[in-house]
C-alpha cells in the first residue's frame, strides 16, 4: 500500500478520531470509504459534512447495512456506490507520500480500473482480539467469548467477558461500557460470596 490512509478497521474505533480531523476536509476533497456494513455506511454519511464527494467502495452487489442507513445513503447526493469491488492498492503520491486515488478491481471480471480520492477510510471486518484467551475460555468459530446470556460469566468460574470481546452484534462503546459494568457487578458479587 503507497501512502498513509486515513482510516483503519474497525472504523468505530476511529469516529471519535474522524471528528477531531475536519480541518483536513475541504469542499473540494473527494474520499472513499470501504465497506458495506452499518459502520461504512455511517462512516459515508458523516463524511458528506466534510468532502464533496464520498465513494462507497463494496465487493458485493448488496449492503450488510440496516435499512435505514441504506434508504439515507442512497438519497445522498454526495455519495456514489461502487458496486462489486475490491481494492487492490491505496495509490501515493508527493513527498511525504500522501493519498490519490485507488486501484480497484471488479469482484465480478477481474477488470481494474482507478478512483482518484484524496482520502480512505477502511469500515471493513472485525476480529476480535481474543487469541491469548482462546484456549482457556470458550469462544465461538469467530472468537468472540462465548458468555451465559444474559451475564458476562464465561466457561471459567471467576472469569468474566465484556466488550467487543462478547458482542459481535453491537461493537459499540456505549455497549462495551454496559457489560463492563455488568462484569464489574458479577465479579463484585462473586468476591462477596467468597467472603
Amino acid at each position: 500500500m503507497a501512502g498513509p490512509a486515513l482510516g483503519s478497521a474497525p472504523a468505530k474505533r476511529w469516529r471519535l478520531g474522524l471528528r477531531h480531523l475536519r480541518w483536513i476536509f475541504l469542499p473540494s476533497k473527494k474520499v472513499a470509504v470501504i465497506g458495506g456494513g452499518n459502520t461504512a455506511v455511517e462512516e459515508a454519511l458523516y463524511l458528506t459534512h466534510h468532502a464533496d464527494h464520498v465513494t462507497l467502495v463494496h465487493r458485493r452487489d448488496t449492503l450488510r447495512a440496516e435499512r435505514i442507513l441504506q434508504d439515507r445513503l442512497f438519497a445522498n447526493p454526495k455519495i456514489t456506490v461502487l458496486w462489486d469491488h475490491a481494492v487492490e492498492e491505496v495509490l501515493g503520491t508527493g513527498k511525504p507520500e500522501v493519498v490519490c486515488g485507488l486501484r480497484l478491481r471488479n469482484t465480478k471480471d477481474d477488470s481494474e480500473q482507478t478512483l482518484d480520492v484524496d482520502g480512505v477510510f477502511v469500515a471493513i471486518g472485525h476480529s476480535p482480539n481474543t487469541a491469548p484467551f482462546r484456549e482457556t475460555l470458550d469462544c465461538d468459530s469467530e472468537g468472540y467469548i462465548v458468555t451465559t446470556p444474559g451475564s458476562t460469566k464465561t466457561s471459567v468460574s471467576g472469569v468474566f467477558a465484556a466488550g467487543d470481546v462478547q458482542d459481535k452484534k453491537f461493537r459499540q462503546a456505549i455497549t462495551a461500557a454496559g457489560t463492563g459494568c455488568m462484569a464489574a457487578l458479577e465479579a463484585e458479587h462473586l468476591l462477596a460470596g467468597l467472603s
